[in-house]
């Protein structure tokens, strides 16, 4: 039973779109169907989806960009439905974080498939990994009510503090330019001289009590930005 589990369906073409909307939601799905790469961004990001299905060729957002968002911050699966059939936009799409690829056209019964395979997948993940994070020098992050904890004390960061925050600790080790970090969060391209990731960066370690000369969690990387290196801790 698929229950009210969600979809994001993002596809520009209005008949393909309403034909995978009518079959999802006769199988029980909750669908949002959005029609640009930039609305499936944003839908994305108000709502919890229990999987993505994006075409590649799409106005505002491509797929492969859409796709590369999306991965960043969740691991829900990420189908691509689209027409390219090269084994390039296949490797490509399936390298930055897609779980599938279907060509089309395709068969509702092969689209239900696969669906259902990679939620099954899913819902296994879901449940062997708690929404907790436990790292050395007292950090917890319950990425669920988006809430960080310092020595078992709230840590009380703003809206875009805690998407930074969670973006670089959902993805460690991996250094983030500002460019990338503000185009991200705030979803607009950095201009020269602006220094609100810097500034917003140190708000965060400033409450972490993380000094830049001796990170525990945000690591300045000289000359490229900031990546996560908080110890994780297995409670299991």
């Amino acid at each position: 039973m698929a229950g009210k589990e969600k979809v994001l369906l993002v596809e520009d073409d209005p008949h393909i779109g309403r034909i995978v909307c009518d079959h999802l939601r006769k199988e029980g799905f909750f669908v949002t169907w959005s029609t640009t790469g930039i609305e499936g961004w944003d839908d994305f990001k108000h709502e919890d989806y229990s999987l993505v299905l994006v075409d590649l060729m799409l106005p505002e957002m491509d797929g492969f960009s859409l796709c590369k968002k999306i991965r960043m911050e969740s691991n829900v699966p990420i189908l691509i439905v689209s027409a390219k059939n090269e084994d390039s936009s296949k490797i490509n799409g399936l390298n930055i974080g897609a779980d599938d690829y279907i060509t089309k056209p395709f068969s509702l019964d092969e689209l239900h498939a696969r669906i259902h395979s990679h939620l099954r997948r899913y819902r296994r993940f879901i449940n062997r990994h708690s929404q907790m994070h436990t790292f050395s020098d007292g950090l917890r992050v319950d990425e669920q009510t988006r809430t960080v904890y310092l020595y078992g004390k709230p840590v009380l960061l703003t809206v875009k503090e805690m998407e930074l925050f969670l973006l670089m600790m959902k993805n460690p080790f991996k250094t983030f330019s500002k460019a990338e970090l503000y185009e991200h969060v705030w979803q607009q391209e950095e201009l020269n001289g602006n220094n609100t990731v810097t500034v917003h960066i140190k708000s965060i370690r400033e409450k972490l009590n993380d000094h830049s000369k001796a990170a525990k969690f945000i690591q300045t990387v000289w000359g490229s930005g900031y990546r996560f290196i908080g110890e994780a801790i297995d409670e299991n």
